[in-house]
């Protein structure tokens, strides 16, 4: 599988946004870690931390895994595992934490993935999402890297499996709705220059750390989500 989007060696320089939405998530963040769909990897150096025993990297397109640097600053990271595929091809495995960054997004049936993360999980594990917000804000950007659809809140909670339990669920990125509609209404480009992603990352993400609080998480250009699968889960029961 060869993806088709293009702005990921944009994004990987976005690391004001990457260590706002990493510091929301990394408290869950342990153990086994499974990181699907993981591109070349440049989330991961923010997610790590000591509670972390092990890191797999997963990715349908080999060419982007190749990418994956090898991390000599994070020993985690470094002895990492990189697999080539998607979570269908590992049944039986189980993981403390799975992360589905900028991810759910770009799969068609994206219930029946987080199904089998799900089945992924430890009993007590994380599942932990992050989404492009609101389905108005869908631009010629979204199509142009794949994405089948945005979420809100009642979108995404729909597609859970029913067991999880909602820990966490807000949006992110305030200040940088006004852009991504503008972006959408007048700029229709199918991806943000060097020069757009810079301004976003280092002006409109520092001023949404602190308007996302005044709204108190109501809207956002991107949505998380912090679930857990229960602690003595049927299926584990039975087994």
């Amino acid at each position: 599988m060869t993806y088709q989007g293009t702005e990921l060696d944009l994004f990987q320089h976005a690391r004001n946004w990457k260590r706002y939405f990493s510091g929301v998530l990394r408290p869950c963040v342990r153990g086994q870690v499974l990181d699907v769909g993981c591109g070349i990897g440049a989330n991961a150096e923010h997610l790590v931390n000591e509670r972390v025993s092990a890191y797999t990297f997963l990715e349908p397109d080999q060419a982007l895994l190749d990418r994956v640097p090898p991390f000599t600053s994070q020993p985690v990271l470094g002895a990492a595992e990189r697999i080539h595929g998607t979570t269908a091809q590992l049944t039986g495995r189980r993981f403390d934490t799975i992360l589905y960054i900028d991810v759910i997004e770009h799969i068609e049936d994206s219930s029946a993935e987080l199904q089998r993360a799900y089945a992924l999980l430890q009993p007590g594990g994380h599942l932990l999402i992050l989404v492009p917000a609101f389905n108005f804000l869908f631009s010629e950007f979204d199509r142009a890297i794949g994405h089948f659809r945005r979420y809100d809140k009642r979108m995404l909670r729909s597609e859970l499996p029913s067991p999880l339990e909602v820990i966490d669920l807000r949006y992110l990125d305030s200040a940088g709705l006004l852009p991504s509609l503008a972006n959408k209404c007048l700029l229709r480009q199918n991806a943000p220059t060097m020069g757009q992603l810079r301004f976003w990352d280092r002006m409109v993400v520092p001023c949404s750390r602190v308007t996302d609080k005044l709204v108190l998480h109501s809207f956002g250009r991107s949505l998380l989500c912090v679930a857990r699968k229960p602690s003595a889960d049927a299926g584990d029961r039975q087994g």
